[in-house]
């Protein structure tokens, strides 16, 4: 199937959107590295000058990748983890959400772990804090569980969180479309997993 030109299937986007939309798709597909602003302008049916309005430099989109993706992410487990149920009920509804996002917004994901070393050194130390704050915000949920008897005590919080989220970081290099799961069903295994290593 031909696919459509990039500024026609995004059309119906704000224009700063429209290039966020095209230069995802692109760096996902072809590398940071080896995608040029003169074509994602062309891609997105726009002008250097227009990008250039919205955006300062091609790391700036990449930026904006990344923080758009921990933005939805953060508000998402906030809800979550101030929401009602038990800390492990919260736990699974937050770790099923990150998994439920990261295949929603593969092409943003897939950059992500891709080219966050590409980042100037301000943007990536930014990056780098949005993704602990969120880190520690799922931790204490861990942290929550444990206190209350649902989790062995034993296991750090903080290791648990960085091998669910080691295992999640992992999903791009192997995940396909036509594969014999679908998203909902890796999500429960995941989840599963995670959450039996916890329990007591």
């Amino acid at each position: 199937m031909t696919r459509a030109p990039a500024h026609e299937a995004t059309g119906d986007l704000p224009l700063p959107g429209r290039l966020l939309a095209v230069a995802t798709r692109m760096f996902a597909e072809k590398g940071f590295e080896n995608t040029s602003v003169q074509e994602i302008v062309d891609a997105a049916g726009v002008t250097k000058g227009a990008m250039y309005h919205y955006f300062g430099s091609k790391d700036d989109l990449l930026y904006e990748i990344y923080h758009r993706l921990l933005r939805l992410q953060m508000s998402r487990l906030e809800r979550i983890a101030d929401g009602p149920g038990s800390a492990g009920e919260r736990l699974r509804a937050a770790a099923v959400d990150v998994l439920d996002t990261s295949f929603r917004h593969l092409d943003d994901f897939t950059v992500f772990f891709r080219s966050t070393h590409l980042l100037s050194r301000d943007h990536r130390e930014a990056v780098r804090a949005e993704r602990r704050r969120y880190h520690e915000r799922f931790r204490a949920l861990v942290e929550e569980g444990q206190r209350e008897g649902a989790f062995r005590g034993r296991t750090p919080a903080g290791i648990a969180v960085h091998f669910f989220f080691g295992t999640v970081h992992q999903i791009g290099t192997w995940y396909r479309q036509d594969g014999p799961l679908d998203t909902a069903a890796i999500s429960e295994h995941y989840v599963d997993l995670f959450l039996n290593g916890l329990r007591n």
